[in-house]
């Protein structure tokens, strides 16, 4: 079966290896990821990086709880400091907090989860976005949509 998986993915066992220890980016990262090959993952070293292996892209999701918008994310560095901050289009911001990447059983690398203060859910479209700033390796996640309420009074 592992030969079976190796032909299906096109690696070699050392990059199997590789591919296992880097795990798989979760929440629709892996359809951005591209083939990389073994001497291509162990060579890059970068900021955050463990044993020659470049750490995975840090990724952030949303969901609603208790009537508010709920940021939470993956792959920041464990025991360190994770911005958070949901911005209008406009570069506006809308919120703001230093959170610390803890292990989470189901969410990959140092992960956060924080209730802003935002209402939620948001009738309409997404006039908004949410980054994760991970302080240790200096790296962003990608920008991801997102509606933020807004009271008309």
């Amino acid at each position: 079966m592992n030969r079976t998986i190796r032909t299906l993915l096109g690696v070699t066992a050392t990059a199997t290896a590789a591919i296992v220890a880097l795990g798989v980016p979760a929440l629709g990262a892996a359809a951005n990821a591209s083939a990389t090959s073994a001497a291509g993952a162990t060579s890059t070293v970068s900021a955050g990086a463990v044993d020659g292996l470049k750490q995975a892209q840090p990724f952030l999701f949303t969901y609603t709880f208790n009537g508010r918008l709920k940021v939470a994310g993956g792959n920041f560095t464990v025991g360190r400091r994770v911005y958070l901050v949901v911005k209008y289009n406009t570069g506006r911001t809308a919120f703001s907090r230093w959170e610390t990447a803890r292990t989470h059983s189901i969410t990959p690398g140092g992960a956060v989860y924080v209730e802003t203060t935002i209402a939620a859910p948001c009738a309409g479209g997404t006039n908004g976005y949410a980054r994760g700033y991970d302080d240790a390796t200096r790296t962003w996640s990608p920008r991801l949509a997102v509606a933020i309420c807004q009271r008309i009074d």
